[in-house]
């Protein structure tokens, strides 16, 4: 139940121009120029939605091994320091339930299945969300790539009553939009990295058309075993270790 002098979320959502304020500023998040700025959209948009805390989480996994965490905390500090300590992102609830579900869900709709879980959860509602929403961001890549916003409340209870359907409806873009701020950001970085060459490309999409070496080579009016040099060169600038792989990454960055 909500208590004190905090203002119930359906008060706030019946309020003159809330959707509007909110808007307002997850259009601006596109056009953020670094992640300190994305983060202070963040802030803002969290402040006129009428939330307390936000947690912003990307994930990458390029195979079975290596698996990428990019994360914006518009909350104590100390829950980011709390998950790192504790190596609790492989066992975020929030994520799992955004690789497996589009739907945005209230926190008290999750079934916790592991004691890990429910430590995460318990520590969670400590540090500003004791009442959450879960924002999916989906994406095209399965399980390989996902993203989740999740929104949350000092207050218990606080999206449990009115006002929780238009919340809903205002965080999926503010979630969509820092996904793909995000995504861009670390495709940035990576070519920024690699050095990828117009070659490189070329090399890629013949992978991607599944053409062997021989093919390439008597497209390009070369031999094999150079078109073999060509992407060993590849993979070692997108840190791969083989052509399939590279391509991997790439798609998953959306270099191609």
């Amino acid at each position: 139940m909500l208590t004190g002098d905090h203002p119930s979320l359906l008060a706030l959502t019946q309020s003159p121009g809330y959707a509007q304020k909110v808007c307002e500023v997850v259009a601006l998040i596109e056009d953020a120029a670094d992640c300190a700025e994305c983060l202070g959209l963040l802030k803002l948009a969290v402040t006129r939605l009428g939330a307390d805390a936000a947690v912003f989480t990307s994930f990458i996994r390029n195979d079975a091994i290596f698996a990428s965490y990019r994360v914006l905390l518009a909350c104590d500090p100390a829950w980011g320091r709390l998950c790192s300590e504790n190596s609790w992102f492989s066992d975020d609830p929030w994520l799992l339930h955004a690789m497996h579900c589009s739907k945005p869900i209230r926190a008290s709709e999750l079934t916790l299945q592991t004691p890990r879980q429910q430590e995460w959860a318990q520590a969670a509602s400590q540090h500003g969300f004791k009442s959450a929403v879960i924002v999916p961001a989906p994406s095209s890549s399965g399980h390989s790539r996902a993203a989740v916003l999740t929104i949350g409340s000092f207050v218990d209870g606080y999206f449990e009553g009115g006002g929780y359907a238009l919340f809903k409806l205002l965080a999926w873009p503010l979630a969509m939009e820092l996904s793909q701020w995000w995504q861009y950001q670390i495709k940035r970085e990576l070519l920024a990295k690699s050095h990828l060459t117009a070659d490189d490309f070329a090399l890629l999409r013949h992978e991607e058309a599944g053409h062997c070496s021989k093919v390439i080579a008597a497209a390009l009016n070369t031999e094999a075993k150079t078109i073999d040099c060509r992407f060993q060169r590849l993979n070692n600038k997108l840190g791969a270790p083989n052509r399939r792989s590279a391509l991997r990454i790439a798609k998953l960055h959306n270099l191609i």
